[in-house]
């Protein structure tokens, strides 16, 4: 099989498009912070994650008008539990756990990060067959 130089290139093109998609390989870099009452105040610190840690966890306590922000590294599924088990009962009281691992500093707001689906790393081989033919 051959490829002619405009095959190449889209096919070069697929596989750079595909790679920003993914989730980083190398060590991710996450705001932390420990019980800090504003977003702004938890962005002052940073830190690259040690291995098997690959996420970054936000978890935001409320209690009326009081509320706790703390940021740290964590495993995947970790996160995920916690996020899982995270309620906020009818008075706007309880606690709210996001995760990312999209790119460094992803916890930069607290807010729901967007994940890349399970399904993308095989959708970009697809596509990438799909080209090569």
């Amino acid at each position: 099989m051959t490829m002619n130089g405009a095959s190449a290139a889209t096919s070069l093109l697929g596989l750079l498009l595909c790679s920003h998609l993914l989730p980083p390989v190398s060590p991710i870099m996450c705001f932390v912070c420990s019980s800090s009452p504003t977003n702004e105040q938890c962005n002052l610190n940073n830190q690259t994650c040690p291995q098997p840690l690959d996420t970054c966890m936000t978890i935001i306590d409320i209690l009326g008008s009081t509320k706790a922000i703390v940021k740290q590294c964590a495993s995947s599924a970790t996160c995920s539990g916690a996020a899982s088990s995270a309620v906020v009962d009818q008075d706007g009281n309880g606690n709210i756990v996001n995760c990312c691992n999209s790119n460094n500093l992803c916890n930069f707001s607290g807010a729901p990060a967007v994940h890349a689906h399970a399904a993308l790393p095989a959708l970009c081989l697809a596509s990438l067959l799909l080209v090569v033919r």
